[in-house]
């Protein structure tokens, strides 16, 4: 049935992209990688200022883009709710358009209640992302101040980068969820469509993750941070 195979393809394209980019890409230099190297370091410049107004400025305006996002869900989840109420009216209207497959207004409801599900899951990934940044602001603001040996300031910059990649990750995850409801639509339209536009969620994704510029800019920039960080550990070892 082409419906249940588009659908087998859809849970298994997120999955499989999730478990790899979020779990089994350690050793892939994606954009996440970099960015997991990019906080730690930000991290340890942290611990080496007294003011550090900078930098919980920053980490309070991805706050504010993660409820964007969160608040956004739930109206886009309250709109479903209204579709649900009219989901007459809004399956013969589906069934007129000459594009569509039609389907039972009972398949109908199972597409809406997929979006449902989709949805939610991305408002939980982004209310955890919000906690998790603040978990974050409150270790940064409990870091002790400079100055501070070298082995204690990597050591809390490793904990609190580790804090703020995973509500990195978790952001990512909302995000992701809104890119897989975009290719869930198409669903509307025709099995067909619909495993076309997961799979082209896939490639666009992976292009952002490993071929696009911002990849190769951060990769550059990873790369001097890291030849910085070898130049001093050699000078170190030198005195």
């Amino acid at each position: 049935m082409p419906d249940l195979a588009a659908f087998g393809l859809f849970l298994a394209a997120w999955c499989s992209y999730t478990l790899v980019m979020d779990h089994l890409a350690s050793g892939l230099w994606g954009v996440n990688q970099h960015l997991k190297l990019l906080r730690g370091e930000w991290m340890r410049r942290m611990l080496d200022r007294e003011n550090r107004i900078m930098d919980t400025a920053l980490v309070g305006h991805t706050i504010h883009s993660v409820t964007f996002f969160a608040s956004t869900s739930m109206l886009v989840l309250a709109g479903l709710v209204g579709l649900l109420g009219s989901v007459d009216a809004a399956h013969g209207m589906l069934s007129q358009l000459s594009v569509a497959n039609p389907v039972s207004r009972e398949f109908f409801e199972l597409k809406i209640l997929l979006l449902f599900g989709i949805f939610i899951f991305g408002f939980m990934k982004f209310t955890w992302a919000i906690r998790q940044y603040n978990y974050c602001c409150a270790m940064m603001g409990s870091a002790p101040m400079p100055p501070l040996a070298t082995a204690d300031r990597d050591a809390y910059a490793e904990e609190i980068g580790t804090v703020l990649s995973l509500a990195g990750a978790s952001f990512n995850g909302g995000l992701r969820a809104y890119y897989f409801a975009l290719a869930a639509l198409t669903w509307f339209i025709g099995p067909y469509l619909f495993m076309a536009a997961t799979l082209w969620v896939v490639m666009i994704l992976l292009r952002r993750q490993f071929v696009s510029r911002t990849f190769r800019a951060m990769h550059r920039h990873a790369e001097k941070l890291q030849d910085g960080d070898g130049q001093r550990s050699g000078e170190d070892h030198r005195s």
